[in-house]
């Protein structure tokens, strides 16, 4: 699908504009599960103030996505209409530690972050080394792995909003629960500061190569795929539920249900949006029928069907 080119008006609009606008840009290649159709306008701004002029500047009317490093997400087939905002880590990717405050750009990896703080003898993010993701989506979902959480660590957030201001969200502000925030979704995470516990230094290694270890062992990281694909049920592992409605190895299309671990989805390597995006939906209705419990989507899913 290809959708109106918008981006000569836009720049017409915005003279000062710094980052890199593409029109019709393919999507697929920014995702762990190499699937989905095209951005109508892909921005990838410059720094922060360059966000800020964007968004401040940018139609109303619009729908505006932020993603990161695609870990966590399915783009449907028909593509995405309105505006997609990648934070590239050479604008938004710093991080920095002074005495125990960590602070980090929205686009850092969370590995890379939990390397700085073991770095600076700082424990309490060795979690993040576990999450293949980066710190706006960590943010965003309360990404949390091996019993820790974002909101443990986190001090105050800052993002831009549809406006195109600049606010701070102190850690009551994000109103945190499982795998959520309940900040606004047009707000774009920017950076945060996170604060960290001075500790032994091998211990921190020691922890950190647990959380690496675990997921070697028990997670498909070499495959296409997305991450955890459904949140746990309260006192549930969605795993344990999926595996007992029978859905371990199922397969709709190119898209399979790991073999490994079966919260996870495969690109098995022909599968589509819709593929994934319908086999989970295959796993949610067997483990409704065997069981009377919904499984709710982790995975965020943006787009529209092929028409």
């Amino acid at each position: 699908m290809t959708f109106p080119d918008i981006t000569p008006a836009l720049k017409a609009a915005m003279p000062e504009l710094r980052g890199r606008l593409l029109a019709n840009e393919s999507l697929a290649p920014l995702t762990w599960f190499r699937v989905g159709g095209p951005a109508q306008l892909l921005f990838t701004p410059a720094d922060e103030d360059d966000l800020g002029y964007f968004l401040a500047q940018l139609p109303g009317e619009l729908p505006v996505y932020a993603v990161g490093v695609g870990s966590n997400l399915i783009v449907r087939d028909g593509g995405v209409p309105g505006v997609v905002i990648r934070l590239s880590p050479r604008g938004f990717g710093e991080t920095s530690v002074e005495s125990d405050v960590i602070t980090a750009g929205a686009a850092a990896l969370d590995k890379r972050v939990a390397e700085a703080a073991a770095a600076a003898n700082l424990s309490g993010l060795e979690f993040l080394f576990g999450i293949p993701g980066t710190i706006g989506g960590a943010l965003r979902m309360n990404a949390g792995a091996n019993g820790a959480e974002t909101k443990d660590v986190l001090i105050e957030a800052t993002g831009i909003g549809r406006g195109g201001k600049k606010h701070t969200f102190g850690n009551a502000d994000m109103k945190f629960a499982y795998r959520k925030c309940g900040v606004d979704p047009s707000m774009i995470f920017t950076s945060a500061r996170f604060r960290g516990r001075i500790a032994a230094p091998q211990a921190i290694r020691t922890r950190m190569q647990e959380v690496q270890t675990h997921r070697e062992t028990a997670q498909p990281i070499r495959e296409k795929t997305g991450g955890s694909t459904f949140k746990n049920p309260p006192g549930q592992s969605a795993w344990k539920l999926i595996d007992a409605a029978g859905c371990r190895g199922l397969r709709v299309g190119g898209a399979q249900v790991s073999e490994m671990h079966c919260n996870f989805l495969i690109n098995t390597g022909t599968a589509t949006g819709h593929d994934i995006e319908s086999l989970g939906e295959t796993v949610r209705s067997r483990v409704k029928q065997n069981c009377g419990i919904e499984l709710q989507w982790e995975i965020k899913r943006i787009g529209i069907e092929k028409s």
